[in-house]
């Protein structure tokens, strides 16, 4: 196969799910720093965005949240059952927006005696009949492409609660900074999720880790934990692991 083929190829892989730099090469027959190549190639021309150990494609604007719901489904789904082994009973719980953290609402469903405050239809429909939830909508302005709910409806009804336990989502995490986002009503809104609960945790898959490309960021500078998956590598784990804020929670599928 020819390289300008090869990359194309790996261009389409990639619109479908995050693939590492091993699991290209093999699927290739080639050598990793071949895929390395491929993929600088394919990130100067804009086609894909690096990451820690593979790369994620670059399709413009963000993907619509049923586009990035058939992603990394297995790693989605073992992060969601970590994030659940932290939930007690009696719990107010505050679910961010986006579909790793919908999956774990979905868990949530046989619950009972908990609550639950969202800004997110994805987790709003899948705990909508399950009559042992206690379920309330931020409400707010709704972001169509996630499927979030945001602004300062959001932000006003959240600052009359406080909650046991947030769980975020994001387009990125970095180490000693923060989460990223899109638009600066989602960073304000995770910045007042962060205020309003007692522990933080954020839900992100490998692909996430590392990941600076959104512009707007909201800070993590107090006690939180990382809930990510197995295929998150020990370079992408030592800088989260050095800092003493943060607890590091692998989930293998």
């Amino acid at each position: 196969m020819k390289a300008e083929e090869r990359r194309e190829h790996i261009a389409r892989l990639l619109r479908e799910q995050p693939v590492r730099v091993e699991e290209m090469a093999e699927a290739f027959a080639v050598s990793p720093s071949t895929i390395r190549r491929d993929l600088q190639v394919l990130s100067d021309e804009g086609a894909v965005v690096r990451t820690y150990g593979g790369a994620l494609s670059a399709a413009p604007g963000e993907q619509p949240l049923h586009e990035r719901e058939r992603l990394a489904l297995a790693q989605k789904a073992a992060i969601a059952e970590a994030a659940e082994a932290r939930v007690r009973p009696g719990a107010m719980l505050l679910l961010d927006a986006g579909t790793t953290v919908g999956a774990l609402a979905s868990r949530l469903a046989s619950w009972t005696g908990i609550t639950v405050v969202t800004n997110g239809l994805t987790a709003l429909d899948a705990l909508a009949d399950s009559a042992g939830v206690e379920l309330v909508a931020l409400g707010g302005a709704v972001r169509h492409v996630s499927l979030g709910m945001i602004g300062p409806l959001a932000e006003g009804a959240l600052r009359a609660i406080t909650v046991d336990t947030v769980f975020l989502g994001a387009d990125g995490v970095v180490a000693g900074r923060g989460v990223c986002e899109g638009t600066a009503e989602q960073a304000s809104l995770k910045r007042l999720m962060v205020e309003q609960a007692r522990e933080v945790c954020v839900l992100a898959d490998a692909s996430k880790l590392g990941r600076a490309e959104s512009n707007w960021w909201t800070p993590l500078d107090r006690p939180w934990t990382l809930i990510t998956d197995s295929g998150a590598t020990e370079e992408q784990l030592a800088p989260f692991r050095a800092r003493r804020e943060v607890a590091v929670t692998v989930a293998v599928p």
